[in-house]
């Protein structure tokens, strides 16, 4: 069946309980701007009508919850972790105000799963670095085993915890800085000498393959990213950038 554009833009200012402006383009994903409140929808030739509700559900949660606010003020904290740990508060929210849309949530991301649409297919989500997982896990964790090992556990928790967007920001920055701290061990690690560290013969890849796998089990806005300060290169050790959020687009 047809997406009617007309009928889902009535949806979002009833759900909004506000006259937002709604438009439907031919962009990637869905998307507000909390502070000229224009909600833009994607054209998507082949999306159903649940994925539609589910994209204006999410959308509205973030005209209802998501303060008009320069955050970074606050924290120095890249606009894709805040992402991550707000579109998960936001769509408890939802879930809360409005308990039947707990099942377009579902289904959405159901459907979105079934046509790939976070492009993971090909790629080994273990190795992905947490914030990465905790977006998977908020979005399509119903049907994608995903790992965590107690230390993540715990941020997951407080991820999944946040009442406010105060919370948000507090919670975003600690998980930035342990995907930055996660990411300058494993670049150390690779720098480091065959033999560093102990009496293994192994190469440090390697060393550093066995260290990523660690046990455990597990079930999108639209602001200025923080620049951040280059790293030093060399023409023989990577560099060390910043971590990012491969998903969050």
């Amino acid at each position: 069946m047809a997406v009617k554009h007309e009928i889902k833009s009535q949806l979002a200012k009833l759900l909004a309980t506000e006259d937002l402006i709604v438009e439907h383009k031919q962009v990637q994903t869905a998307c507000f701007n909390v502070h000229t409140r224009v909600l833009t929808l994607p054209m998507w030739e082949k999306a159903s009508n649940t994925v539609c509700d589910m994209l204006v559900g999410h959308e509205v949660g973030h005209a209802l919850f998501t303060p008009d606010e320069n955050w970074l003020e606050k924290v120095a904290v890249p606009q894709q972790f805040v992402n991550v740990v707000e579109d998960a508060r936001i769509e408890k929210l939802m879930k809360r105000k409005y308990a039947g849309i707990s099942k377009t949530f579902f289904r959405g991301y159901q459907e979105l799963n079934d046509e790939d649409f976070f492009s993971i297919s090909d790629e080994s989500v273990s190795d992905f670095n947490l914030a990465d997982r905790a977006n998977l896990y908020f979005k399509i964790g119903n049907f994608l085993d995903i790992s965590f090992d107690s230390e993540e556990k715990v941020l997951l928790q407080k991820i999944a915890d946040v009442e406010t967007f105060d919370d948000v920001l507090k919670v975003a920055e600690e998980l930035y800085l342990f995907c930055k701290k996660e990411k300058e061990e494993k670049v150390d690690d690779m720098e480091m000498p065959p033999n560093m560290g102990g009496e293994s013969d192994q190469p440090a890849n390697e060393l550093v393959e066995e260290q990523q796998d660690s046990p455990g089990e597990g079930s999108g806005d639209s602001q200025e990213q923080t620049p951040m300060p280059e790293a030093n290169q060399s023409a023989t050790a990577p560099l060390t950038d910043e971590p990012e959020v491969q998903t969050a687009d």
